[in-house]
């Protein structure tokens, strides 16, 4: 069976980052793609999906991104529930994501946000073959 998604859009805000108990990063945001076609009054409309990555990934995505930003990414549709605060059953559909590409110029980015450092079209997958995480430096990088 296939579950992969791509999806190209812009962050609706930064990405929310927060640590598990044990450590682990897990960083959660909107994108919003831009549908194919226009509606009636010639204008597009956009849908706003919900996105999850993990760990070292969700870390350089963090820093490297900001509201607004371009970003293609790769992952899984994930469906999860749970009970709310007034008990109600809650249903969640989102994507896992584990790879990203930024998709500005540095240039561009920095215009958006000159205080926040930017890639020029970094990739960045959370997968290797022997299956351990993969630790990136900034002295790795080649921007």
């Amino acid at each position: 069976m296939i579950n992969r998604v791509a999806l190209i859009g812009r962050l609706t805000k930064d990405i929310e980052l927060k640590y598990t108990s044990n450590g682990t990063a897990v960083g959660t945001f909107t994108l919003a793609v831009n549908r194919q076609f226009t509606n009636q009054q010639g204008e597009r409309e956009a849908d706003f999906i919900r996105c999850q990555m993990w760990r070292k990934t969700a870390e350089i995505f963090s820093q490297y991104t900001h509201k607004g930003s371009l970003v293609g990414i790769d992952g899984r549709v994930q469906t999860r529930n749970y009970e709310n605060q007034q008990g109600q059953r809650v249903y969640v559909t989102e994507v896992v994501v584990e790879n990203f590409s930024l998709l500005e110029p540095k240039s561009q980015s920095q215009q958006n946000n000159p205080q926040q450092p930017q890639a020029n079209s970094y990739q960045h997958s959370n997968n290797n073959s022997s299956g351990d995480s993969i630790d990136i430096s900034d002295d790795d990088l080649p921007f």
